[in-house]
């Protein structure tokens, strides 16, 4: 189990159907700790702000796409890729049980993706912020 994945049992989250077990506050300052290099205390005693995080997916950022230009504006279902049309899955975790298992993966497309949008490498805060949104996307 990665540090990030949350155990069923009084520590879930919740349980999504198929046994995929929400992830916590506390994961999810984890998971942006281990993309970002910082601490989790670092990025967990930051104002994690889901708003801020759903603004930054919608909005420009300084280059012509945003998030939503492939994931949808409210990504609970599939997308595609704004040039080439390919299919992306849905990316909000509850929508997409693979989503965010794999750190390796995670890091990949954070950072290729924040080069595309914002011409540079999310911080751990943009990250935190962006996944705190997505968090609060259920069914």
């Amino acid at each position: 189990m990665r540090r990030w994945d949350v155990p069923e049992g009084p520590l879930a989250g919740g349980v999504l159907g198929g046994g995929v077990v929400h992830r916590t506050d506390r994961a999810i300052a984890e998971l942006a700790a281990d993309l970002g290099g910082v601490g989790v205390g670092a990025v967990h005693d930051q104002s994690r702000e889901p708003a801020r995080g759903q603004q930054l997916f919608n909005s420009p950022q300084g280059r012509e796409w945003t998030c939503a230009s492939c994931h949808a504006a409210v990504p609970t279902q599939a997308g595609k890729h704004a040039s080439t049309g390919k299919p992306i899955g849905a990316l909000a975790p509850a929508f997409n049980p693979e989503r965010f298992t794999d750190p390796a993966k995670v890091e990949k497309w954070f950072r290729r993706n924040c080069n595309d949008v914002m011409a540079r490498e999310c911080t751990p805060a943009e990250k935190a912020d962006v996944l705190a949104w997505l968090m609060t996307l259920k069914p």
